[in-house]
């Protein structure tokens, strides 16, 4: 714990040097626990908090990359119908192994700011159907059931742990992540 208290504390001074804006351990896991504990539980949000630990270096795509979430997923994914962005998907495929881990989600998803920067939104946990059959009952994390997804062939659970979500934490699309300032646009009913 001390260890991570280190690292994002200097992910802090390094985000201040260059003007940007990263969230401390102390405000993301008060703000988080506070949000989650009213709507889903004590249990949840720790383990959302855990999730926002594990994830905050991620906010440079850079660290991201480097730590394995490397491999293109999607382009800036956006609904057709207007129910939202995704952004773009970043997966390490080294994870996707049919279990789904709290402090190891398989996919980053970023949304592409106007300067040009990806910036960190939410995570996306996936089994595909190989490891979990479309018949079974849906796999859970969070006390929620994952989604079919008969695109990609597989099971999905988003949280919305980086940017608030009006349509709630773990919905599919978040009306407030735009595709605007990319021209790598995928439209997509999911």
């Amino acid at each position: 714990m001390r260890r991570t208290a280190q690292l994002l504390a200097g992910i802090a001074i390094l985000g201040g040097c260059r003007g940007e804006q990263v969230p401390t351990e102390a405000a993301t896991r008060g703000q988080l626990q506070a949000e989650a504990s009213q709507s889903f539980g004590p249990s949840v949000a720790k383990d959302l908090a855990t999730l926002r630990q594990v994830t905050a270096p991620f906010q440079r795509f850079d660290v991201a990359s480097h730590a394995g979430w490397s491999a293109p997923i999607t382009a800036c994914m956006t609904d057709p119908n207007g129910a939202g962005g995704m952004g773009f998907h970043y997966g390490n495929v080294g994870l996707i192994d049919g279990v789904a881990r709290v402090d190891e989600p398989e996919l980053l998803l970023y949304e592409p700011e106007q300067n040009g920067r990806l910036r960190l939104v939410a995570v996306e946990y996936i089994i595909p159907y190989t490891f979990h059959s479309r018949s079974s009952a849906p796999p859970e994390l969070f006390g929620q059931k994952f989604l079919q997804n008969d695109t990609f062939q597989l099971w999905g659970l988003h949280a919305w742990v980086w940017k608030e979500n009006p349509s709630g934490m773990f919905a599919s699309w978040n009306p407030n992540v735009t595709c605007a300032n990319t021209t790598a646009v995928a439209n997509m009913v999911h």
